[in-house]
């Protein structure tokens, strides 16, 4: 029997995201993702699923408009039109242009960064970006954009709060998920908000956290070092 195929046959559900995407790995010997039937990985090349890319974003928000559903940041997400209640994630994407000095006509180069922190103005933004290592900003097209993909391959995973990935639960097993994953999205559940420091909702934490800090740290052998810098306390 095609071992193929006989994977394909133990499948339960639907398939992981990302079928048929091309192997960042393997360019030109894979042909596209091919699910096996338990494990992460291509049944073609043996690659895993995060060195498949798929050649669009919809299943990236998708992921996400599902793990902020029925939660208290639902208002992240937006309805599918006829997508029977499916939720996407409202991915804030932003485009910058910069004049390029020169000495004939005036040009511009345009940077285009796939995702950005919610609710924040263009400045502010770029502020975000500049922290982070240049190999991790989520510019279209580069390697920090295809960190961004894999990264959330890995940390949210469908089987994690949609049973519809998972292999023959009971009744009793399907109640329980259902249960955990309503409560994880009310109780645990949280999205990140950048603000610069002493801003609203940044304030009181920074005064709690001196109140907390001792002046001094005190290492294990008793001697005093000198006191966190103000840069590191941010």
């Amino acid at each position: 029997m095609d071992m193929m195929a006989s994977d394909q046959k133990m499948l339960v559900g639907p398939l992981p995201a990302g079928k048929g995407a091309a192997c960042l790995t393997c360019k030109g010997i894979c042909s596209g993702f091919q699910p096996h039937s338990w494990r992460k990985a291509c049944v073609q090349c043996h690659c895993s699923q995060e060195e498949h890319v798929s050649s669009s974003d919809s299943e990236d928000d998708r992921k996400v408009g599902r793990l902020l559903e029925e939660s208290h940041y639902a208002h992240l997400t937006a309805k599918v039109k006829g997508g029977d209640g499916m939720r996407v994630y409202k991915r804030n994407r932003m485009i910058v242009t910069n004049p390029v000095v020169s000495r004939k006509d005036p040009t511009f180069s345009t940077v285009t960064y796939d995702w950005v922190p919610p609710g924040l103005t263009q400045k502010l933004a770029m502020q975000y970006m500049e922290l982070l290592p240049e190999e991790r900003r989520p510019v279209a097209g580069t390697e920090g954009s295809l960190y961004r993909h894999r990264q959330l391959i890995t940390q949210l995973p469908s089987y994690d709060h949609d049973p519809a990935y998972c292999h023959s639960l009971s009744e009793v097993e399907l109640k329980a998920m259902a249960q955990f994953v309503k409560s994880y999205k009310e109780e645990s559940l949280g999205v990140g908000e950048v603000a610069l420091p002493g801003e609203k909702g940044t304030a009181e934490k920074n005064e709690k956290a001196s109140e907390e800090k001792p002046d001094e740290e005190t290492t294990t052998n008793g001697t005093a070092q000198s006191p966190l810098s103000k840069k590191s306390e941010y």
